[in-house]
């Protein structure tokens, strides 16, 4: 079943560091840093040209400065960032309309059964890359393969204007060298202990007896074989057939600073919201994730009073969420993202006696999408609480 499906995994390269030197030429081969420049400040992100001296994303801002004294330091422009963003997903849904968002610069999509339209997918997925250069001025990175993990897995292959495939027949020479740890789920804590048992590679894994690898991994362990021999079954599942809409960011290190992952949850909450208007969805739950360094993963989810696609409810719900957390026992974060369940179709009978801050608000939603629509991206987006130095 794997084998016959035709996954690619496309993730834009440094997307807002890239953005930014796009829109700005002098910056081009210069190392830039995106994000607050002030001593609490985050890297969001990191250009290539910088990352030869140790920057990369979730760096305190301060530290990157340090190590590379003569980056360029840009502010984030998410609002710039989604509207290159919402021009490379047209572009996506051009090929197929099989694309999962898995967040605002990389997208899951499934091209099995367009050989006759679109040709080999590996044909296609140069196609893909040359149309979004052209047309947008940045790169991607793609992976081909039979599922999601290892599209995933190969479009981080050859970083930066890559396309890796994996073909069927490759997969026992391409999965055993690689190190333990790229293997979802496995992080820094599970990896120390497994290399205790001698095992460092997916291939040291795939060599020992299922029940060794169960009595050392527990319930994990039927997981962590499968994605050892190349097997995921899961669909490529767009935004309309959905059970939930969500936006994750896994960082290059831990995020020290709450106001910079509430900044991210704030964009993330924002591609939510004109997710669900543009499906005509509504949802009735919100749920925050998130992760530390060693993979432990919690979730915090509030139902709301009535089933909403507006941005404001969404936003004081999962800032609520993420808020009570911080303030029961803050600890840097890996992965943060935001996502919307409980999901209805939209256009439900209106109150009649409407609060007059909701219509405000469905009002901004509106006119910000109409932005979106007419200039392929969002050049307004609201502010988040107040940042303190």
């Amino acid at each position: 079943m794997t084998a016959s499906r035709s996954i690619l995994h496309v993730d834009m390269d440094a997307f807002f560091a890239s953005v930014e030197q796009l829109d700005r030429p002098e910056l081009r081969g210069r190392p830039v840093l995106v994000g607050h420049d002030g001593p609490r400040g985050v890297v969001a992100a990191a250009s290539y040209e910088s990352r030869p001296f140790g920057c990369r994303s979730a760096l305190p801002m301060s530290v990157a400065k340090r190590l590379c004294p003569q980056a360029v330091v840009v502010p984030v422009r998410f609002g710039r960032y989604r509207e290159a963003s919402r021009a490379v997903f047209a572009i996506f849904e051009e090929f197929t309309p099989l694309v999962e968002p898995l967040s605002i610069d990389e997208a899951f999509l499934d091209l099995t059964g367009g050989e006759r339209l679109l040709g080999p997918a590996e044909g296609a997925a140069r196609r893909l890359k040359d149309r979004v250069r052209a047309e947008t001025g940045l790169t991607a990175s793609v992976g081909v393969a039979p599922n999601k993990f290892l599209a995933k897995l190969a479009s981080d292959m050859e970083k930066p204007d890559g396309l890796t495939v994996i073909r069927p027949e490759a997969i026992d020479q391409v999965l055993p060298r690689l190190p333990i740890t790229r293997l979802w789920g496995i992080g820094p804590k599970t990896a120390t202990r497994l290399e205790g048992y001698g095992i460092r590679t997916v291939g040291d894994l795939r060599r020992l007896p299922d029940e060794v690898v169960r009595a050392r991994l527990g319930n994990e362990a039927e997981h962590f074989m499968r994605l050892a021999r190349g097997e995921d079954d899961r669909p490529v599942t767009p935004d309309q057939e959905a059970k939930s809409i969500s936006q994750e960011e896994t960082f290059g290190t831990d995020v020290p600073e709450p106001q910079a992952l509430r900044d991210v949850l704030l964009n993330q909450t924002e591609q939510v919201a004109a997710r669900l208007r543009r499906h005509g969805l509504m949802a009735r739950s919100v749920v925050v994730k998130i992760r530390y360094g060693d993979f432990k993963t919690i979730t915090r989810r509030r139902t709301l009073a009535e089933a909403t696609d507006a941005t404001a409810p969404l936003w004081e719900s999962a800032r609520a969420s993420f808020d009570q957390w911080a303030a029961a026992g803050f600890q840097p974060v890996r992965l943060i993202g935001m996502g919307a369940t409980n999901l209805s179709a939209g256009g439900g009978q209106l109150s009649l006696f409407a609060d007059p801050r909701t219509e405000r608000g469905r009002r901004l939603d509106e006119a910000v999408d109409r932005i979106n629509s007419r200039f392929g991206g969002s050049v307004i987006r609201r502010g988040a609480p107040g940042r303190r130095e």
